[in-house]
């Protein structure tokens, strides 16, 4: 069962912040905390799909694209 359904994510702001700051600040969240967990990462740099993304694939981490409008990117990044 996933503790994290119906908890309210921790948002990591990095809207404004160039690639790879928006990778850096999601690691340091990681590493200072434990599972289960939850984020809401929001970046404007573009290359932060990719390196979001493949990431949290490389690390079996969930990661959701959940909104995408001009220049600004959420993701919801779960274990």
């Amino acid at each position: 069962m996933n503790e994290t359904l119906g908890a309210t994510p921790v948002e990591i702001d990095a809207l404004g912040q160039p690639c790879p700051m928006p990778l850096l600040m999601l690691k340091r969240a990681l590493k200072q905390t434990k599972a289960p967990f939850m984020f809401i990462l929001k970046a404007s740099d573009p290359n932060s799909e990719i390196d979001i993304v493949r990431y949290c694939q490389l690390h079996q981490i969930k990661c959701t694209l959940t909104q995408n409008h001009a220049q600004e990117y959420h993701y919801l990044i779960e274990s």
